[in-house]
Parts: C-alpha cells; structure tokens; sequence
C-alpha cells in the first residue's frame, strides 16, 4: 500500500492512489531542481514575474477542478475551496506585481566614502512540506514568492493530498517555468531527510505540526541549512468590550468553524471579560449549536468532516479527556465517522491537558476574565504564539493589549482578514519564519552585501 492517497472523509472512500517516489527518482528531482536554479535564478525579474503571473492566472482557470479535488482530498466545503484557489491566485499575483521590491538593491548609508547597497541572490533549490489542510493555498505562499527570488522548489505535499499536489505541479510547468524549476515529489519522510541533507538544497519550509517541525529541523540543523517553521496555534479571542455582542459572537463562530476547524490561526480559546461571559456564552453556544456538520459538496455548507476518521478521532479522545478531567460541555462533543459536531467546553483549568493543547476542529473553550490582565494572561497562558483577536471599543486598551500579547498577529476587532500583503507566522512554539507579504520573499534569500570604494 502507498501513502499518498486520495481518501474522501466525508465516505471513507478511497478512491485513488499513488505510488511513492524511489530512491532513484528523489535523486533525479534533486538534480533537476538544482540544474533549474542555475537558469531560473539568471533570468531576469520581469521574465520570472511574467511567468509567475501566469501561475495566478492558471489558478483561476482551474479554480472549479482544484477545488472539487481539494474537497474530495480533506473534507473542505466546496465554495471554501474554490475560495482557497482563488486566494492562492492572489497571493501568487502579489509576487509578481511587486518583484522589483523583491529584487532591487537596498542602498546602504555608510560612515566612509564610496557606496554600499544590499543585493538580494537566489540561494538556489529548496525543500517545501506543505499540510493538507490548505493544500493550494500553503504552496502558493511558500513557492510564489521564492520562484520571485530565484530559488526553485521541490515540493512533498500531504500523503492525503496527492492529486491536487499533481494539479498544482501541471499549473506551475503549464506557466512556462523551466524544467526541474517546480517539481512535486512523493517521498517518504526518511527520503525528505535525505533531500534536506543533499548539498544541492539550500533550505527547506515546513508548516504543520510541532512534532514534524522538530523533526525537521533538527535534520536542517545536523546539515546546517536554513529552515522555515509554521506550526500549530491556540489562538486567543479575546472580548473586552462591545457595542455590539451578537457581531462579536457571530465573528467568533466564523473564526472557529472556518475550514472546518482545521486552520492554524483559527480562533480556539475564547476569552471573555467577567461582564459579557454569561450572554456571550449563551449566544455563542447556540449558534454553534445551530449548525450541522454536511456534505462539503454543497454550495451552502459552512462544516464539513473533518480531514480523516483518525483526525476525528483525535478531536473526541481530547474532547473526551477535557471532560473526564473536569471541563464542562456546553453542546457538541459527538462525531459520526469524520463529521464532528460543533463542540464547546467550560471551566477548562490550567492543570487540564485541554489548557495547552490545540484542539484542531470545530472546539472551543471558553474562559472567564477577571479584568485586562487577566485576559491577556489567560491568552498567554499556552506554549503557542501564532494570531489572536481582540474585541474591544477602546482604542488605548486595544493597543496595550495588543502589545501584551505573545503572538506574531494580532487582529483588533475583525476575523479573517488575511491578505497577501499581510506577513503570516508566530514565535514560541508556533514558528520560526514569516510567509506572505514582502518579508516571505526575505527568508531565502542572499543579501549579499557590495561595498564600493
């Protein structure tokens, strides 16, 4: 049996499978990426931004295909997809449009005579392993903005996400890239080891979770190459004040359903101040109660299943676990096959193993602040670091708070409002790098210094 398989969780179908990559083949990617950076790296940013713009433009022509793919490979509602596809295209559009911000020097002031400027190079092939749960979206802005650069990609998606993996490799070399420049593999993660050890790859990216974002960098570091961690997030939402609870509590069911539950920076802990609790709760509980768990194949349906069976699974021993160890369940807490129930736990303390874990699906846990310090602690309160959000109508407190917590994001009084332009990441056990915006284009990348007398 292979890894790489394309298993719908909405039956439990398996429907399509891929062989895994030989040795052979690995070493023949690896050599096709690396001879490719030598061509693509020397040709110059309008070629290179012509050629990625087709990329966007390709993502939108095939929009409907890759989105019903994407629905049949991890349980995403379909208009979502098409939306991922279309976002992916954007984001994709940005590196282009800016590519001569991405490329041009940066002069330097310096103390003697002469001039000095920084020069941003290519570092040549690079290893991405993207997730599935954005699976057009999290390549897009991984390869987009170092094919700007220069730097070609070698690509290991999902093993549950072999055939838009294929899609997307066919959009890049239908572009007009150069042959080796973008190349999708189905290596094991013993043969991506081995790709990131080759001295012919200059670094690599990974998003997903702690765990795999450990391993990884501890191979990058034993070879000492250069490595992007976007991991996981319990992102705080924290409610201080409004004019307005029932947009509040309607911004956090859609922070918290969004892909199914399935986001990184989705909302997860939802921190209330002592006076709104008990009606943000209520109101809370019930729309998330409202909603069903449905076919993903239909244009109207905001939950899906989760990604995998095992993946719900997971979800129910630690709802389960939350319960058994003393939190209270609000609604929710029940699957059938892979659908889960929109679930909200109380009373979750910090010696619960639900306090620091990342509950990823359609769970949330509410707590209960005391006054402004207590929120921003409770927020702070986990190993993670990615987003937060904070509703509040005081503009003074919406900046100290802002500045208090330990995050790479923070939103003020809005939910997903991601854009390309936006630089995406955390710090503490979130992450390591920035993606999106112009600071992605600056993680691989020489900035070679030129001094001239």
């Amino acid at each position: 049996m292979t890894d790489y398989a394309v298993t719908n969780p909405a039956t439990g179908e398996t429907v399509a499978t891929y062989e895994t990559a030989t040795d052979a083949q690995i070493e023949e990617t690896v050599v096709r990426a690396h001879a490719a950076a030598s061509v693509w790296g020397a040709t110059s940013p309008a070629d290179r931004a012509a050629v990625i713009r087709r990329i966007a433009e390709l993502h939108r022509e095939r929009k409907d295909d890759l989105g019903a793919v994407i629905v049949k490979e991890m349980g995403k509602p379909i208009a979502a997809a098409v939306g991922e596809v279309e976002f992916a295209a954007d984001i994709i559009e940005f590196y282009a449009d800016n590519i001569e911000r991405i490329t041009g020097d940066q002069p330097l002031d310096i103390l003697g005579d002469g001039t000095a400027v920084i020069r941003r190079a290519p570092l040549g092939a690079l290893l991405g392993i993207m997730p599935w749960n954005f699976p057009a979206y999290q390549v897009a802005r991984f390869a987009a903005p170092n094919l700007a650069i220069g730097n070609t990609i070698i690509l290991k998606h999902a093993p549950q996400c072999p055939e838009s993996a294929a899609m997307i490799e066919a959009i890049y070399a239908d572009a007009g890239l150069p042959d080796g420049a973008y190349v999708n593999v189905y290596a094991t993660n013993e043969q991506a080891a081995t790709i990131i050890a080759d001295p012919r790859v200059h670094g690599v990216s990974v998003t997903g979770s702690e765990r795999a974002g450990a391993a990884v960098a501890e191979v990058a570091g034993r070879n000492l190459k250069k490595v992007a961690l976007e991991l996981g997030g319990s992102d705080p939402f924290i409610v201080l004040s409004t004019d307005d609870l029932d947009a509040v509590v309607q911004n956090a069911v859609d922070a918290r359903l969004d892909n199914n539950g399935q986001s990184c920076n989705g909302a997860k802990r939802f921190i209330i101040a002592d006076d709104l609790y008990d009606e943000f709760v209520e109101k809370f509980v019930a729309a998330l109660a409202a909603v069903d768990a449905t076919d993903p194949t239909q244009e109207d349906t905001v939950l899906g299943p989760l990604s995998s069976l095992a993946a719900a699974e997971r979800l129910q021993e630690q709802v389960d676990r939350a319960v058994a160890q003393g939190a209270t369940l609000l609604t929710g807490g029940t699957r059938e096959g892979a659908f889960f129930a929109p679930t909200v736990l109380a009373d979750v303390t910090a010696d619960m193993d639900a306090y620091q874990e990342e509950l990823f699906g359609p769970a949330a846990v509410v707590y209960r602040a005391v006054d402004e310090a207590d929120a921003v602690a409770i927020a702070n309160g986990t190993p993670f670091g990615l987003g937060s959000y904070v509703f509040t109508t005081d503009a003074e407190q919406a900046e100290r708070v802002a500045d208090g917590i330990e995050a790479g994001m923070v939103y003020v009084n809005l939910v997903l409002a991601d854009s390309p332009e936006l630089p995406f990441g955390g710090v503490k056990r979130s992450g390591t790098s920035r993606e999106l915006g112009l600071l992605a284009a600056d993680e691989f990348v020489n900035k070679k210094l030129i001094r001239k007398a």
